[in-house]
């Protein structure tokens, strides 16, 4: 009887060795796979997690505690059929289950982001024009284009999803709205003058100022984290042909954003001035915590327009660096309020698909 308890004891040993064994391999594996999603030229990361493993997933924005994390997908898995507005906590990842949607479903939504009391949401919607999610043209001639919907209007909701105020009501395409780190504004982009420039608001909706107004696509605006300077990107037409063939598009409802730079003025508009002269499409910027460099995405250095990386940038216009070391797209980089992190979005780690993701990375400078 000793003895099989003896051998029982001994198997008990080894199968528990077995089992750390194991659990140090699978923790390897992680650690490997986790290390794979950083290129070895990426030096700004120290750690890389991904959230999504499926469809198009995009603009993530920090709740002001960084505790949470709104995003926009049209992940079918989801049953949605166009872009919704989804909710994460900063620990989560979605490969195995459905973040609660926090838009109504109906129509297509872009662009939420939190209010400063981390229990609201700001975001644009069609679903008043129709609850349809609407046609979404890629191509015009052969060139690549973005629908400016007439029916966007910008909506505050709670999160449950509920629908709490309709910010703007004007004729015309108003969306791509974002909040001041000061919590006090909100810059957003509209066709009310009848071309595409850039307004402020109160986060009631009130007080609105156009703050940009020359021709051509002013979007995707973000304030300083002091909430005194802008950056966004522009398509600015020059000559006659260019001017002619954007007012044609966009009479259409479409932009063609393959040749945007990046500009920066004071939150009044003021001091407006170009920050990159790079040629091809350079968007999606957002300011570093120190205020002093803008991230921001760009194929300049791509002949075939693919791909797209990060690069680091001075307000000033110099010391340009490159971040991310992508055969193929990343965009959409946002900082943690905090500085400790990034989200963005990529198509990295995607099995050559055409899925884009997002990523979250721990930031060193």
């Amino acid at each position: 009887m000793n003895r099989i308890y003896l051998i029982a004891i001994i198997l008990l040993v080894f199968a528990c060795k077995d089992e750390k064994k194991k659990h140090v391999e699978d923790q390897k594996q992680v650690e490997t796979v986790k290390d794979s999603l950083i290129f070895p030229e990426e030096s700004h990361f120290k750690s890389i997690r991904q959230i999504t493993f499926g469809g198009d997933n995009a603009e993530a924005y920090w709740s002001f505690d960084d505790k949470q994390i709104v995003f926009q997908s049209n992940n079918k898995n989801w049953n949605v059929s166009c872009d919704q507005m989804f909710l994460m906590n900063f620990d989560e990842t979605f490969k195995d289950k459905i973040p609660p949607m926090v838009s109504t479903g109906k129509g297509r939504t872009t662009c939420s982001y939190f209010l400063p009391d981390n229990k609201h949401i700001i975001y644009a919607s069609t679903h008043l024009g129709d609850e349809k999610c609407p046609d979404t043209p890629l191509r015009k001639n052969g060139k690549y284009i973005w629908p400016v919907y007439d029916t966007f209007d910008i909506f505050v909701a709670d999160l449950e999803g509920n629908i709490v105020n309709q910010l703007t009501n004007e004729k015309g395409y108003d969306a791509e709205p974002t909040v001041s780190p000061k919590g006090d504004k909100i810059v957003f982009t509209s066709t009310r003058s009848g071309d595409l420039e850039l307004y402020t608001m109160n986060l009631d909706g009130t007080d609105v100022k156009q703050i940009t107004n020359e021709l051509g696509y002013d979007g995707g605006a973000f304030f300083s984290p002091d909430g005194t300077k802008i950056i966004f990107r522009s398509s600015r037409p020059k000559t006659e042909k260019e001017i002619a063939a954007y007012k044609e598009l966009l009479a259409e409802g479409l932009v063609e954003p393959t040749d945007m730079e990046l500009y920066i003025c004071n939150a009044d508009g003021s001091d407006l001035r170009q920050l990159t002269d790079l040629g091809n499409a350079n968007w999606s910027p957002f300011f570093h915590p120190s205020g002093k460099k803008i991230l921001f995405s760009s194929n300049f250095e791509a002949e075939r327009g693919f791909p797209f990386n990060l690069y680091l940038i001075d307000i000033d216009g110099k010391n340009l660096e490159r971040v991310t070391h992508s055969e193929t797209f990343d965009a959409f980089p946002v900082f943690s309020n905090d500085g400790k992190y990034l989200a963005f979005s990529s198509n990295r780690n995607n099995g050559g698909g055409r899925d884009t993701n997002l990523f979250i990375a721990e930031w060193k400078d």
